[in-house]
């Protein structure tokens, strides 16, 4: 094959990709014949590129001299059209030179600057270019596109480490973000919404999962714009990813009867799970970080710090009679749930004893039978964390007021304190 050849729509789309700007310039009276370099199938190619009678034309060499000496042979041959060409009036040629001489600090051929032209113009329409570009600057002034997304995450984890939420919370974010910079290895400003929609679509999570999903994400951009990376004055492409319609689902709870069938068949070290649960409405999770500290009798509360809640916001929880009934003997030191398998083990007792054990079956029971007591919708929101749009939406009117009284009157038996001792014997001599 010549080593000399016009290029082809293809080569010339490659060719725009790999070049940023003219490798050299060669020049000839008036004329100047750019010469690029840029790299197809993993060689350098040297491309000059000029017009003759209107048409753009385009040749490609593997050896600089060669592309030289016919740059030089190009811009001779357009030297003299310009000379012996007298459709050019005056004025005309002076506009020409006036032209090339605004150009020439940018070292920007006449031809390439009036190809952006007309194509910045096609994208804008009517808004001027100048307009458009000191929009551009204002809107990423002091943007950092050269960190990629894998060390925006890494500041993003120290930063929630740093501020103390729960380990359990920072793993969560820590998986769903680790597979998001699997996924997008480049800069953050490559990433579009449809993009990040593919990705949240491309798994088998339901619904739900796909928003706190996407809730992550969207913190990840949100971090990244205060940071600095992403403009400060645009919404992320994350926030205009629209969130998954989660299928409204029946909120199973236990009845009371249930519940005293389930805390008469328990060992004591279940207990504190399954009243402060079930009767304080604390998720699982929040109770694993709890203390015997929090848990005051003498003035019948429980104090979830901000450090501890899922919220992250302080809680104060009452204590009811029949939930005071029951920690009395069991207040101690230390954790309130020392093992790290309790929910398990009384998902297993559960089972066992005919009642099972559905997914928040014992904080759904406790809302319920809460809001049908107090008959206050925020109070109980506030007291379980939640919003009062939740408690309408799935806990509001589930269940009677008689059936609520029932299920707080749930006591321990009269000798519990008796049996509490005898089974802690028990358990230490096993």
């Amino acid at each position: 094959m010549s080593d000399k050849y016009l290029t082809t729509p293809a080569t010339a789309s490659i060719n725009k990709q790999n070049l940023k700007g003219p490798h050299t310039t060669i020049r000839h009276g008036s004329v100047m014949v750019p010469i690029y370099a840029g790299t197809t199938g993993g060689k350098t190619r040297y491309t000059i590129a000029f017009h003759v009678d209107g048409q753009r034309q385009r040749r490609m060499f593997t050896d600089l001299d060669k592309a030289k000496r016919e740059a030089k042979l190009a811009a001779e041959k357009i030297q003299r059209g310009l000379g012996s060409n007298n459709d050019l009036s005056t004025r005309e040629r002076d506009l020409f030179h006036a032209a090339r001489k605004l150009l020439s600090p940018l070292g920007t051929p006449l031809v390439a600057a009036i190809e952006e032209y007309v194509l910045a113009r096609d994208v804008l329409g009517d808004i001027p270019l100048v307009t458009a570009a000191k929009e551009y600057k204002r809107q990423n002034e002091g943007v950092r596109a050269s960190v990629n997304i894998a060390e925006i995450c890494d500041e993003l984890f120290a930063v929630k480490k740093q501020d103390g939420f729960s380990q359990g919370y920072q793993d969560a974010v820590k998986s769903t973000l680790s597979a998001f910079c699997k996924a997008f290895p480049g800069s953050i400003q490559h990433v579009k919404s449809e993009h990040i929609e593919k990705w949240l679509r491309e798994t088998t999570h339901n619904p739900a999962t796909r928003n706190n999903r996407l809730m992550m994400v969207r913190m990840l951009f949100g971090f990244a714009k205060q940071r600095n990376y992403l403009p400060k004055i645009e919404t992320t492409e994350a926030m205009q990813v629209g969130k998954s319609k989660v299928p409204v689902t029946d909120t199973e709870i236990y009845t009371p009867e249930q519940f005293e069938k389930i805390l008469r068949a328990a060992p004591s070290y279940l207990i504190p799970y399954l009243v402060l649960c079930g009767f304080c409405g604390i998720r699982s999770a929040e109770l694993c970080r709890l203390d015997w500290s929090a848990v005051n009798l003498e003035r019948r509360n429980i104090e979830l710090r901000a450090t501890q809640a899922k919220t992250a916001a302080r809680r104060i929880i009452p204590i009811c009679d029949n939930l005071a009934a029951w920690l009395t003997p069991l207040v101690g030191k230390g954790r309130i749930i020392p093992k790290p398998r309790i929910r398990c083990d009384a998902a297993i007792l559960a089972k066992e004893i005919g009642v099972g054990w559905p997914k928040n079956a014992l904080r759904h029971s406790y809302i319920s039978y809460r809001v049908a007591l107090t008959g206050d919708v925020p109070r109980t929101a506030l007291e379980s964390g939640n919003s009062p749009e939740i408690i309408f939406r799935h806990y509001h009117e589930l269940v009677e007021p008689d059936a609520a009284k029932a299920w707080f009157g749930i006591m321990p038996p009269d000798d519990w304190a008796e049996k509490v001792s005898r089974m802690e014997t028990q358990e230490t001599a096993g």
